[in-house]
């Protein structure tokens, strides 16, 4: 795997006289050289002979680094191909991949959903893998499926895969684990703070990255975690990206195909950069590839490194991550919403008329400061979120429940798909003006704000694209000032 794209390995198998050894060649890494003891295994416990002579074993291309146990079966089945088991014509066509356990079984795999997605791009005949990934493979139409359980199966499906079809039936299967409900709560839940919840109904809408600022216990955690269950659902073609990403991050369960809730992710404020944008030595995707086309919530934020923060700016303006190594540069999408929460000073009450705050200014400014300039200007959204008074704490609930925010937001999001292809906050260009035209009144508003509130270039597309966004909330075809009006009095801090 490269990033989320599949790359195909030619799996050539030698047997011939001389000592008896097992050499590996094509740049495996140790856990692909570990699997000669697994195979020899493997094989003699499923009641076939290891060839007692020479064997050996290349990946081609020889120029690419092999990593993963995914190789195993691959392997033993050319060992038994050679050895004259498994019939060689039968073995071209198919695509072949399973970690082998020692007495034959076959584990599943990571990545199968991109795998697979090869396999009918490089016309293979057929895909032979786990029994367990066979679901999440059964996504990509128009290509044969060999689901095995052990690697007796495997050679029976390839020497007669008529007989192995007409006698596999998925339908037989175990039920796959139930996955739990994800516990978003609902809007309804939430009393007061009537400001943020229309703020958080604009980001939901139009795509924006928003910052929430107040003191604890004001409910910033728990109005984020209820901005997923405001979302409409994944569409198809953005329902296979987030399952080829989770795939390959092995967080695909056995038995489970296509993902259809959109991803939420709260990574903890220790996360390290690596962890949070992918990487590694083999690049695999991190938090915010695991949020793509969905949330990505970041509880106290300026707690987190701001090493770890800055790299979010590049992602948050291209909706992907580019990840290069010395041979190879990988990309892993990550078009997600942002969503910070942070106290406004270190003891958490600046502003709080209930609760007097200990700090002092100059702790105030190097609080804020852990937030820099560029990534606050990121955020479409800024809000304040003040303490409840206890009154409204014990009040019975009276908030709008998620089901109708939700469908004001497909509405607007309906609108956005139909009339430019994408969401408000991706609109640039030639594109964001043609949609965001301002006239008299709003016009000159607009012009006094870019000085007094000292406006980017970035800052002055991210005010148009918000109100663009509230305008289609209102369904109003054009942006008026009072659109406008709201989108400015989110931009301030």
């Amino acid at each position: 795997m490269f990033g989320i794209e599949a790359c195909t390995v030619d799996v050539e198998v030698d047997v011939s006289f001389g000592l008896p050894g097992f050499t590996m060649v094509g740049l495996p890494d140790p856990s692909v050289r570990e699997s000669r003891d697994r195979v020899r295994s493997a094989i003699r416990n499923s009641g076939f002979e290891f060839p007692e002579h020479r064997v050996t074993v290349n990946l081609a291309p020889a120029d690419i680094r092999k990593a993963g146990s995914s190789f195993d079966l691959p392997i033993a089945l050319g060992v038994l191909a050679a050895s004259g088991v498994v019939t060689r014509r039968n073995v071209d066509d198919v695509l072949l991949l399973g970690e082998l356990s020692l007495d034959g079984g076959i584990h599943s795999a990571r990545g199968v959903l991109p795998i697979a997605a090869a396999a009918r791009r490089e016309r293979f005949g057929g895909l032979l893998l786990p029994r367990p990934n066979h679901a999440e493979a059964a996504v990509v139409e128009g290509l044969q499926l060999y689901a095995v359980r052990s690697l007796d199966e495997a050679v029976a499906a390839l020497n007669d895969p008529a007989s192995f079809r007409a006698r596999f039936d998925p339908s037989g299967d175990p039920p796959p684990p139930t996955r739990p409900a994800r516990q978003d709560g609902d809007f309804a839940d939430v009393h007061g703070q009537a400001v943020a919840r229309r703020a958080l109904e604009i980001s939901a809408a139009g795509g924006h990255n928003t910052l929430m600022i107040g003191p604890p216990g004001s409910g910033k955690t728990m109005m984020a975690r209820r901005v997923a269950g405001i979302l409409p659902a994944l569409v198809f073609d953005e329902a296979l990206e987030v399952t080829s990403i989770h795939s390959v991050a092995g967080l695909i369960g056995a038995g489970h195909g296509l993902v259809t809730e959109r991803p939420f992710r709260a990574p903890h404020h220790t996360i390290s950069d690596v962890a949070l944008v992918g990487g590694g030595q083999s690049p695999r995707p991190g938090e915010i590839s695991l949020a793509h086309h969905g949330v990505l919530f970041l509880d106290e934020m300026a707690e987190f490194n701001r090493s770890v923060l800055e790299v979010l700016r590049q992602p948050l303006e291209e909706g992907c991550v580019r990840i290069a190594r010395a041979l190879r540069t990988v990309t892993f999408p990550a078009r997600f919403m942002l969503i910070g929460a942070m106290n406004p000073c270190p003891c958490g009450f600046h502003g709080d008329e209930s609760r007097p705050c200990r700090c002092t200014p100059m702790q105030i400014a190097r609080y804020a400061s852990r937030l820099s300039g560029p990534l606050r200007d990121r955020m479409d959204l800024t809000v304040t979120v003040a303490a409840l008074p206890a009154r409204e704490l014990s009040a019975a609930a009276q908030s709008e429940p998620s089901a109708t925010i939700r469908a004001r937001v497909e509405a607007a999001r309906h609108t956005q798909i139909a009339r430019d292809g994408t969401l408000n906050a991706r609109l640039h260009g030639r594109t964001l003006r043609a949609r965001t035209t301002l006239e008299g009144e709003a016009r000159r508003m607009f012009d006094v704000a870019l000085t007094r509130l000292a406006l980017t270039a970035r800052g002055h597309d991210r005010v148009l694209r918000v109100a663009r966004t509230i305008a289609d909330l209102a369904g109003s075809a054009t942006v008026r000032t009072d659109h406008l009006g709201e989108a400015l009095q989110f931009r301030g801090e």
